[in-house]
């Protein structure tokens, strides 16, 4: 018989080491991966028995070892889970592997009771959905008080009471086959019955410790692959935004010298059509800065063809070391878009679009600035808005999308003398688009 206080300790250490091997196996991204894994391979469930497998068989061998150190011995609870989590074939090899320190000692009781553990629980899981294995929890005693509860209201039959009963039972089992063949099955063996009780809650608040801890992971995990999903679609709806928008534009300026000017409209259709091509072909959301500029090289060539190269000139300032870092894809064309229309063309003799990059530690910055009228704001917070277009409000929160609050745009307008709109983003590629 082992003494009571030993019980003791030994249950609530139990209780802890459970709570540290699964936060511990948690933070492995590997270990997340083949736990959630829809369906798995053999060889993957495999791996994932091996996550628990490895270090609670050598608990097994530590509390042969040191005979005063019990709580290392989790076997039964780890059969349990893996049976409910891999089903009942992967349940009864880990009982195998988790009894042979035991059988080599001489308990030879060990192999076909956590086989008829790992049997009897995989059993089970495949019976229930995989949802009520997970929700299945620790504050036992509320669930019992809202089972009462409801099921005296309206009766109704409760998968996780009955799991709760299930882990209870086959620990009495346990405790009882242990205590009928001693040194053939290894069982905590209390003399006061409310300490045997204890023991036999003990176990089913060791399965649901780590589930309890794998689900709030498993929540976590979804509610960043929605986010990433809502984001994604998000992006989705702003690229298909200024496809049209540009096309749209594109198409009146054209359709302003048919009559006049067929020769150039001609022209214009043809660098249209190759700007359409790259906009309905599959394409990453990031493309390198040099791919960018080429796009808006043949926005504004149909532009200049528009304007006539006396009113409209471009200026490039670019950093060589910038042309390689990935941008948004369609970033700058709306703003060169902004510049034309809003700050050029009012004005009689037109003027010149400066575009410019540069490093500036961990990020690069590029601008788009104009000559032209500048931005006459009414009320003054619209600049915070967004600016003059849809093309600058578009280019906004496609940026807040892709970099959350790690890129800036900002917008400086001088009324009469030009506008400069400064983006500043990363060099480096953010989580969202790898």
């Amino acid at each position: 018989m082992i003494d009571q206080k030993l019980i003791l300790i030994t249950l609530l250490v139990k209780l802890g080491v459970a709570a540290s091997v699964s936060s511990a196996l948690a933070r492995s991204r590997t270990f997340q991966r083949l736990l959630f894994a829809d369906h798995r391979q053999n060889r993957q469930t495999m791996a994932l028995m091996a996550f628990l497998l490895v270090p609670l068989t050598l608990g097994v061998w530590v509390r042969l070892t040191v005979r005063n150190f019990l709580a290392a011995d989790l076997s039964f609870e780890t059969v349990t889970l893996l049976g409910l989590l891999v089903g009942p074939a992967w349940g009864m090899l880990s009982g195998l592997v988790l009894a042979f320190p035991a059988t080599i000692r001489g308990e030879y009781l060990a192999p076909p009771f956590l086989c008829a553990v790992g049997l009897v629980s995989g059993l089970f899981g495949a019976w229930v959905e995989k949802e009520e294995i997970w929700s299945f929890t620790p504050f036992v005693d509320l669930s019992v008080y809202r089972w009462v509860r409801r099921n005296l209201r309206k009766p109704k039959f409760d998968r996780q009471i009955l799991l709760l009963m299930l882990i209870a039972g086959m620990e009495v089992a346990h405790d009882w086959l242990s205590s009928r063949y001693p040194h053939r099955l290894f069982a905590l063996d209390a003399d006061a019955l409310w300490l045997q009780v204890l023991v036999w809650l003990c176990a089913p608040m060791v399965v649901a410790i780590s589930l309890k801890m794998w689900n709030a992971l498993r929540i976590e995990l979804k509610l960043e692959e929605q986010k990433r999903l809502v984001l994604e679609a998000r992006l989705d709806a702003l690229q298909r935004q200024i496809n049209p928008h540009f096309l749209f534009n594109t198409l009146n300026s054209i359709g302003s010298l048919v009559r006049f000017r067929p020769d150039l409209a001609r022209e214009m259709i043809i660098k249209l059509a190759n700007l359409l091509r790259a906009l309905l072909k599959d394409h990453d959301t990031y493309v390198p800065l040099r791919d960018e500029l080429s796009f808006t090289d043949d926005y504004l060539d149909i532009e200049v063809v528009r304007f006539g190269s006396e009113k409209l000139k471009v200026v490039k300032e670019l950093d060589p070391k910038t042309l390689d870092v990935l941008v948004p894809s369609i970033l700058l064309q709306p703003l060169i878009e902004n510049s034309i229309k809003h700050g050029l063309e009012p004005r009689i003799q037109g003027g010149t679009i400066t575009l410019r990059s540069r490093m500036q530690g961990d990020s690069m910055v590029v601008e788009v600035e104009d000559d032209g009228v500048g931005i006459v704001l009414k009320p003054p917070s619209a600049l915070a808005r967004g600016g003059a277009g849809i093309g600058m409000k578009n280019v906004r929160e496609r940026l807040e999308v892709l970099y959350g609050n790690r890129a800036r745009f900002t917008v400086v307008s001088r009324p009469g003398r030009g506008t400069l709109v400064s983006i500043e983003i990363p060099s480096d590629l953010p989580e969202m688009g790898r």
